[in-house]
């Protein structure tokens, strides 16, 4: 067997040892040829696209940052030919139940707290996937339990992907670049629900009327969840408390009391208890999870002000998430837009002013008088602290992707708590 894998980034290099490991003979292909150093496999070609490259091949595992709409697959799929992501191949030679996580949000921190709750339990578990353990490089023979984050990209091309636990969280516009419609990004998350039974479940945050219509339809048993409240014949919040099952979780235990990480850890313990946890050890991992860098993270207080670091936030749907987390915003926001409609953003009622940066800021600056542009994160901080007053959370919650100024959210991140301590002097 013959196949061709695009793309030789971690999940690439992964498909590849693994097909290799198979015995297929393995092709790799991708447009930068410098990315291809140090691969071993068959046959390796860089630079401009070669349909030739489909001659005698059976398989074809795209890697997530290529498109669908990208050449390469154009050709595979008009050429009949079948094409499956890494998520598929590996989870092919997976025999441990797994608990799968797509959403446009949250999908890193579910993934994270649900792998250290079944661990709590002593159910041996691990996180990977999306979250940066290609599937395909997992050895499951000591494992329990998987815990999968799963892209749109990824899910769009799987065929027999089983997830006993499913949790699509939520849906808003993102990755239309990718996608190039809002019914086919859609289309994709709800992939995750295809090789559900009646014995599995789907997590849902109720409160989210995307992700309501994508599951329902769905053949598994439904688990609304909330961040706010007690949705209908799910979990959520009462009395101070996080009810799920029988864990109960004090909100004052928590890293964050707002309901957008609320809701994240609701739907990390129903898919942990679905896989067999247990409610204690379920109510220890959250109390101790501490979300990763750039994900609204304090950077620190003066003069009344708070500094909030929320680079993660890479679409509007985000970043509108953490405005409405705070009662009084100053905000930095712009970057590459993705294909979103970023306009949102000015419209919230709590923003007392707006610093634009990027591509996006034409766009912010056309929504909103309030906006003030900067051409660099630095001079954006500036102007943040000259405008804030006591009360205020000046935040760095960009809804647009970093491509455009840095190499990463975490990048930009950095730039930015730097940028903040520098200017006060800490």
């Amino acid at each position: 067997m013959t196949t061709l894998v695009i793309g030789a980034a971690a999940s690439g290099r992964a498909a590849t040892d693994l097909l290799r490991s198979l015995g297929d003979k393995v092709v790799v292909y991708d447009a930068n040829p410098d990315a291809l150093e140090g691969i071993e496999a068959d046959l390796v070609r860089g630079g401009e696209w070669d349909p030739a490259l489909l001659d005698g091949v059976d398989l074809v595992v795209p890697s997530p940052g290529v498109p669908e709409h990208a050449a390469p697959i154009v050709a595979a799929l008009e050429a009949g030919l079948t094409v499956w992501s890494e998520l598929e191949l590996g989870y092919r030679r997976i025999r441990v139940p797994i608990m799968a996580v797509t959403a446009t949000n949250g999908k890193t921190t579910i993934v994270e707290v649900a792998a250290a709750m079944l661990n709590e339990s002593g159910l041996r578990s691990a996180a990977v996937g999306n979250i940066g353990v290609p599937l395909s490089s997992v050895d499951d023979s000591d494992l329990d339990a998987l815990v999968v984050e799963a892209s749109s990209f990824q899910l769009r091309f799987v065929e027999t992907f089983h997830a006993q636990a499913a949790v699509l969280l939520n849906v808003a516009p993102d990755h239309l670049d990718w996608h190039r419609t809002m019914e086919r990004y859609v289309a994709a998350k709800q992939r995750i629900l295809e090789r559900q039974t009646a014995g599995d479940v789907v997590i849902f945050d109720a409160d989210d009327a995307g992700a309501t219509a994508a599951v329902a339809g769905a053949a598994s048993h439904r688990v609304p969840v909330s961040g706010i409240t007690v949705p209908s014949g799910g979990w959520g919040v009462s009395g101070g408390a996080l009810r799920v099952g029988e864990a109960v979780i004090r909100l004052a235990d928590l890293a964050r009391g707002d309901g957008a990480f609320v809701v994240d850890i609701a739907a990390a313990a129903a898919g942990a208890l679905h896989l067999g946890a247990d409610p204690e050890a379920v109510v220890a991992a959250a109390g101790r999870y501490r979300p990763q860098a750039h994900r609204r993270q304090v950077v620190g207080e003066w003069d009344g002000v708070t500094w909030v670091d929320d680079s993660k936030a890479t679409n509007p749907h985000a970043a509108l998430a953490a405005i409405r987390a705070y009662p009084s915003v100053v905000l930095i926001a712009g970057g590459r837009d993705k294909g979103l409609d970023v306009r949102p953003l000015a419209s919230e009622p709590n923003l007392r002013a707006i610093v634009a940066i990027g591509e996006a800021a034409p766009v912010l600056v056309a929504a909103s008088p309030r906006t003030v542009v900067a051409s660099t994160l630095e001079e954006a901080v500036a102007i943040a602290d000259d405008a804030a007053r006591p009360g205020d959370t000046v935040l760095l919650a960009p809804g647009c992707a970093s491509f455009d100024m840095f190499t990463s959210y975490g990048d930009r991140g950095a730039r930015f708590v730097a940028a903040v301590l520098q200017r006060k002097g800490a």
